[in-house]
């Protein structure tokens, strides 16, 4: 009896292939998470700079005329990622078995699903250049779109994280550092002084304590962020909160109108793109009201009017669908809609962080100014006393 490791997607998919393949099959066991099960690795996505690359040499590859393993095989070989390998692998064969390339792609469970939806799409049509050069020019100027987004963070995400430590060190050494001294003085401390001794040393008692704690907290929250419940709660929240709940909602329009677009584009039906953009929103709130949308629209509602019903998405843009859908331009139209809604939350981003980083500077100078101050008010009291 022979015992063999393959990598599959499913038990199922593996004991096909190797009856396929004229091998008499007892059974197919999953290899452990402690031995480096591929399964459990493969859950991750693949980074979208590094899929956008490989979409590039595929499509590359298929103008210059090599059929589809023949390029799969050639993008295997070149790929340094081990885990993007092992997925590539998977899907060279099981397109070799027979599988749809959209569908072997499906099955790993790690790639967008707009982006096995419009391979499905190319495949139904036979222009499947057209179809992935689309999708192409969407995930570069998504990739875009992202980049400019985090360079306009970085700054302020830097700066709390210097104000952040600061006061944390403040507080947990130089606070506790006083507090000796004072005691070695056997002074009068005023009440402000006290109080901020009195946090100095039970923060630097209790922070260890306090840190496994906010990590547990952590952790626990994430995991609840993954539940549906979870994942609308925080959403909400989110989207209430002032200035930034606006640049966040106007974010979610312009990528599923982004999305929307290409999907059209492409020659897939409405319902079925609105159900995969959808899927690929990562607000829960959007998500849910687009699927809403959805199950209107194939009860005969137009979409204009089935987004506007949600409550959720913003007048101008919906007032611009409806335009888009009267005069036959939808796909057109949602692409203007995602251009207007991406130049309007870069400027409201820039505006934002215009006004956060002052607050922030502001913030910190009153608590490094009140810490300083509760802590050599003493030593001016007793200088004072001493004349």
């Amino acid at each position: 009896m022979l015992e063999k490791l393959e990598n599959g997607y499913s038990e199922a998919e593996v004991r096909d292939r190797f009856v396929q393949q004229g091998f008499l099959v007892y059974w197919v066991k999953p290899r452990g998470v402690l031995s480096g099960d591929f399964s459990f690795r493969r859950r991750g996505k693949v980074k979208q700079s590094q899929f956008v690359i490989f979409n590039q040499q595929f499509l590359t590859l298929i103008k210059a005329g090599l059929p589809i393993l023949n390029s799969l095989d050639l993008l295997i070989k070149r790929q340094r990622n081990k885990h993007f390998q092992s997925l590539l692998q998977n899907v060279r064969d099981q397109v070799k078995s027979g599988e749809l390339l959209s569908s072997a792609f499906a099955a790993q469970g790690g790639f967008p699903k707009i982006y096995t939806t419009t391979l499905m799409a190319g495949e139904k049509s036979g222009n499947m250049e057209e179809v992935l050069g689309r999708f192409i020019n969407f995930q570069r100027m998504a990739l875009t779109f992202k980049k400019k987004l985090a360079v306009s963070l970085v700054y302020p995400a830097l700066l709390i994280t210097v104000v952040s430590g600061m006061l944390v060190f403040l507080v947990t050494y130089v606070v506790p550092q006083f507090a000796k001294l004072y005691e070695d003085m056997n002074a009068q401390l005023p009440a402000i002084t006290l109080l901020m001794l009195d946090i100095g040393t039970h923060a630097q008692k209790y922070g260890p304590i306090a840190g496994i704690v906010i990590v547990v907290v952590g952790l626990l929250a994430w995991q609840w962020k993954k539940t549906d419940r979870g994942a609308e709660t925080i959403d909400r929240s989110i989207l209430k909160l002032p200035l930034l709940g606006d640049i966040w909602l106007k974010y979610q329009v312009a990528n599923f109108s982004r999305m929307l677009s290409t999907l059209l584009t492409g020659g897939m039906p409405l319902v079925p793109s609105l159900e995969t953009a959808a899927a690929s929103m990562s607000s829960r709130r959007i998500l849910n009201g687009i699927q809403e949308a959805a199950i209107q629209v194939r009860e005969g509602q137009s979409l204009a009017k089935s987004l506007e019903q949600q409550k959720m998405f913003p007048d101008l843009s919906v007032e611009m669908i409806e335009v888009g859908e009267s005069t036959g331009a939808l796909p057109a139209m949602l692409n203007s809609v995602a251009e207007f809604y991406e130049e309007d939350v870069q400027t409201a981003l820039g505006a934002a962080m215009a006004l956060i980083e002052p607050v922030i500077l502001i913030i910190m100078a009153v608590f490094v100014g009140g810490i300083l101050i509760s802590l050599y008010l003493p030593i001016f009291t007793l200088g004072s006393s001493i004349h």
